[in-house]
């Protein structure tokens, strides 16, 4: 069975082809810069990959490039787009309604829709990609799977905010957690690598352009970073993550900004890009090894913002087994890794320096041989989690 793994940006189209249930992958892609006559398409199959320039004006030139590009006779991994039998799609926020993948319908578009305030950046380019993929994969089933799903068993203590009772009641809100296919996936390869007895309580770090923390005790997590909404919790490449809410009314009266200019400001123009002017962390760590010191505090702050989150989960959970870092940052950068673990000796949390530069595609250990806590850097496959919770709720849905 051939699904479609879409994760459509505000400006991005992601996706891969995977064969279920040998979970073999078919073929790559991302589409990116859409909206521009420079748009950049990126084609992999078999190795080979296929580059194109060329001007995308929205989502549905977009999907359709994609779908052409799926039936084509040297590049193509399918002879007809019947051949998809489902099309699985990343929808961040889910809200309090879904703790699990489901399909799609309208009533479900209809709650993705009246998320959109919630996650602004990513619901609506999420629920536009369900619309196009519907007209041009007609015949396959449209599956969700959301980013908060999986922090469904957050506890009460953990998810509520200390404001008046009836908004949450009313108005749900509360802390989501995002990052949940990642934090899923990663967690359940530790606890497979670990064994259950060694991995019942785990910190997982995911560290891209957006950053989150889960504290997971025996499979389930019960703490996250990100709360509300995707945008709290660690520094980011352009969201600043935590802040004092006074901050925020303290700018709408100073710089005379509007609630609306104050989000974009905290979403778009802060966290590393706002602290240095630069939103990629390679780029970063370049320019603050050539001693740039805004580049060095920043990479400071970012490390003591994630050190001091282990600390809390570390309390949260009543003791530590393994940290398991993951994502393009977190799996990547030696430099991110080491400022996250230093000064965590009372924890037991030791690195190897040797270890922490090497490079490998599987699971791997970094600690030292005297720290009592594992630290494991695990890829994470989003795109494959996404998959096998399509062909489990399709099997659901056929037996």
């Amino acid at each position: 069975m051939n699904i479609l793994v879409l994760n459509a940006g505000s400006s991005s189209l992601k996706y891969q082809v995977i064969e279920m249930p040998n979970e073999k992958v078919k073929c790559i892609g991302l589409l990116e810069r859409i909206g521009m006559d420079t748009a950049v398409f990126t084609h992999e199959k078999d190795g080979e990959s296929y580059t194109e320039n060329l001007p995308i004006l929205n989502h549905e030139v977009g999907l359709q490039k994609i779908a052409a590009t799926l039936l084509k006779d040297t590049i193509g991994v399918i002879k007809k787009v019947d051949e998809i039998k489902a099309v699985g799609h990343r929808v961040v926020h889910g809200g309090s309604k879904f703790s699990k993948t489901v399909l799609i319908n309208e009533e479900v578009k209809d709650s993705i829709r009246a998320l959109f305030d919630l996650a602004p950046l990513h619901n609506p380019a999420n629920l536009t990609g369900v619309e196009i993929a519907e007209t041009i994969f007609t015949s396959a089933k449209q599956i969700a799977i959301f980013d908060t799903a999986f922090h469904q068993t957050i506890p009460k203590e953990a998810y509520q905010y200390a404001i008046k009772n009836s908004f949450l009641e009313e108005y749900k809100i509360r802390a989501y957690g995002f990052h949940g296919t990642s934090h899923k996936y990663v967690s359940e390869k530790a606890i497979e690598y670990l064994g259950e007895k060694s991995s019942k309580k785990i910190i997982t770090i995911h560290l891209g352009n957006g950053c989150s923390m889960s504290a997971i005790k025996d499979g389930k997590s019960i703490e996250n970073s990100m709360g509300f909404a995707p945008m709290n919790g660690l520094i980011m490449g352009t969201r600043s993550g935590d802040i004092d809410p006074s901050v925020i009314f303290f700018l709408m009266e100073k710089l005379n900004k509007s609630a609306e200019e104050v989000h974009n400001l905290l979403q778009k123009e802060s966290g590393m890009q706002g602290l240095t002017g630069y939103s990629d962390l390679r780029e970063i760590s370049e320019k603050a090894e050539s001693g740039n010191e805004a580049c060095a505090n920043a990479l400071n702050l970012a490390g003591y913002r994630i050190r001091k989150f282990i600390g809390t989960y570390a309390a949260v959970l009543n003791g530590l087994d393994a940290i398991i870092f993951t994502a393009g940052i977190g799996e990547n950068s030696a430099l991110m890794r080491k400022l996250a673990c230093q000064n965590l000796d009372f924890l037991g949390i030791k690195l190897d320096s040797e270890k922490n530069t090497l490079r490998s595609k599987g699971t791997r250990e970094i600690q030292s041989f005297t720290s009592k806590v594992k630290i494991l850097v695990i890829p994470t496959n989003e795109e494959i989690e996404i998959a096998r919770q399509s062909y489990k709720l399709l099997n659901l849905e056929i037996n």
